[in-house]
């Protein structure tokens, strides 16, 4: 059976997770044991609460240095809500400049809209190349958060093709997904999303699993 491990570093909705992958018939483990988290055919690290914060959390367990290998050796990694913010280089709340892991480059700021957080269920803008939102390209997705990426800065990945990018809009425009060879990552919360979600987290365990 398929291996997926949720990166228990002390941040992020690790139950919803788990009932969710286990929908999409997988063998789910929540930890944080290196050899683990490196040799599942899958790992997914959630994200909740400030970036600061996710990456004290993630350092201390060494998360940089078990992305890193995985990427590097081709083993998916997808990334959930502020999970998906530390992949950038960095991130600014409270006029506090926090480094992340630099997978991409790219700064997490304050989104621009009149309310926030931006709570709740919105529509994507899912590029025609998109595997991850195949089947559910107009479906509404579950958002909780007040600091995004509005700006896609290019370089180079770890991809060879340029990553895909889906956007969504509060107030103004911001990356709600990014698909990006090995590492895949959500602002939104697959797991807080219905059918569309278990549908999203399915499409992501199709593109590895047979791998």
């Amino acid at each position: 059976m398929t291996r997926v491990a949720i990166f228990d570093y002390g941040s992020g909705n690790l139950r919803s997770a788990e009932r969710a992958l286990i929908e999409c018939g997988v063998e789910v483990s929540i930890t944080s044991e290196k050899n683990t988290l490196l040799e599942s055919d899958g790992i997914l690290i959630p994200g909740v609460g400030s970036f600061q914060a996710c990456m004290k959390g993630i350092l201390a367990h060494r998360g940089d240095e078990i992305v890193d290998k995985r990427l590097a050796g081709g083993r998916p990694v997808l990334a959930i809500c502020v999970g998906m913010q530390i992949m950038f280089s960095t991130g600014i709340e409270h006029a506090v400049m926090t480094q992340g892991l630099s997978q991409w480059p790219g700064q997490v700021d304050l989104l621009e809209a009149d309310v926030i957080p931006h709570m709740g269920w919105n529509t994507v803008q899912v590029s025609d190349s998109s595997k991850l939102f195949r089947g559910i390209e107009n479906e509404r997705f579950y958002f909780v958060h007040s600091y995004g990426v509005r700006n896609w800065v290019m370089s180079s990945s770890h991809s060879q093709d340029p990553p895909i990018l889906t956007w969504t809009t509060h107030g103004k425009p911001f990356i709600a997904a990014v698909e990006n060879g090995p590492l895949t990552a959500t602002q939104f919360h697959p797991e807080k999303s219905g059918e569309a979600g278990i549908k999203l987290l399915s499409n992501w365990i199709a593109g590895f699993k047979n791998g």
